[in-house]
């Protein structure tokens, strides 16, 4: 498809599906975590430091990696420091740089949630889905990753 074409309206319909259903499903994996007391972002920010195995990140890391400002980022930083589940440390390799890296309370509250998210969904996937169907979202999902790639 040409830049300067109008999308498809198989396109339009898709976009507005996905979007739908990913919103959704974003709500049921979060409520079924039991993270009510974290939003969306602060979740995703914690799983973000989870996946850094413990070298910590910067605020302007996280707030790229996020999408958002630098200053809304620092927001959510100081939130999850507020109730101990971050902290602040000098990097290394760099004494002018802040890492934020999880505390011992913020890695178990994220493996705790990162596991409760996934067995749930592997039980919906089991129960409302049969084999083929499994196979089917395996492959949508990589159509969607390849989306999202730069």
């Amino acid at each position: 498809m040409s830049e300067d074409s109008e999308p498809a309206p198989s396109a339009l319909h898709a976009s507005q599906q996905v979007r739908s259903v990913i919103g959704k499903l974003r709500r049921r994996i979060r409520a079924a975590a039991g993270t009510g007391d974290f939003t969306l972002t602060q979740a995703s920010t914690v799983g973000r430091l989870l996946d850094s195995e413990g070298r910590g990140l910067t605020t302007s890391d996280l707030a790229v990696a996020e999408g958002m400002r630098h200053q809304s980022m620092a927001t959510t930083i100081a939130t999850l420091a507020a109730q101990g589940l971050v902290e602040r440390s000098r990097d290394p390799e760099d004494g002018r740089r802040m890492l934020i890296v999880l505390t011992p309370e913020g890695r178990r509250r994220g493996e705790e949630g990162r596991r409760a998210r996934g067995e749930w969904l592997a039980a919906e996937l089991q129960r409302k889905c049969t084999e083929e169907e499994r196979r089917t979202v395996i492959a949508a999902m990589a159509v969607l990753e390849r989306i999202v790639q730069d």
